[in-house]
C-alpha cells in the first residue's frame, strides 16, 4: 500500500524559508518520478515542480522558479521541496505526489498524493 507522509510545514513570515519533507513507502521509490502540487484556500490543485525517478531531471512553473527545489533521497525514501523567498501567494497545503509518469501537471486518475501539510506565510 502506497504512503505518502508529509512534513516540515508551519508558518513562516514573507521572505522566509522552509523545507518540506515527504517519507514514501509501500512501493520502490527510485523507480518514480515524483511531484509536489499545492492547493490554496479556495483554489484548485496547482503543480509546483516535478523529479524525475533518479534526481537528475527537474521541473517548476514560473510561479515558483528560482525560489523552490525540489530534490530526493533514493536511499532514504524521501522527497523534498525546499521553499525560499516565501510570499501571501504560497499559502496552501501542499501535497507528495507519486507519479506514474514524469509531467508538468498533475493527473487526479494517474498519480497519487499524501495528506498534505500546511504553509502559512504571514507577518
Amino acid at each position: 500500500q502506497v504512503q505518502l507522509v508529509e512534513s516540515g510545514g508551519g508558518l513562516v513570515q514573507p521572505g522566509g524559508s522552509l523545507r518540506l519533507s515527504c517519507a514514501a513507502s509501500g512501493f520502490t521509490f527510485r523507480d518514480f518520478a515524483m511531484s509536489w502540487v499545492r492547493q490554496a484556500p479556495g483554489k484548485g490543485l496547482e503543480w509546483v515542480s516535478s523529479i524525475n525517478d533518479d534526481g537528475t531531471t527537474t521541473s517548476y512553473p514560473n510561479s515558483v522558479k528560482g525560489r523552490f527545489t525540489i530534490s530526493r533521497d533514493n536511499a532514504k525514501n524521501t522527497l523534498y521541496l525546499h521553499m525560499n523567498s516565501l510570499n501571501a501567494e504560497d499559502t496552501a497545503v501542499y501535497y507528495c505526489v507519486k507519479k506514474r509518469f514524469y509531467s508538468n501537471s498533475y493527473s487526479q486518475v494517474l498519480d497519487q498524493r499524501g495528506q498534505g501539510t500546511q504553509v502559512t506565510v504571514s507577518s
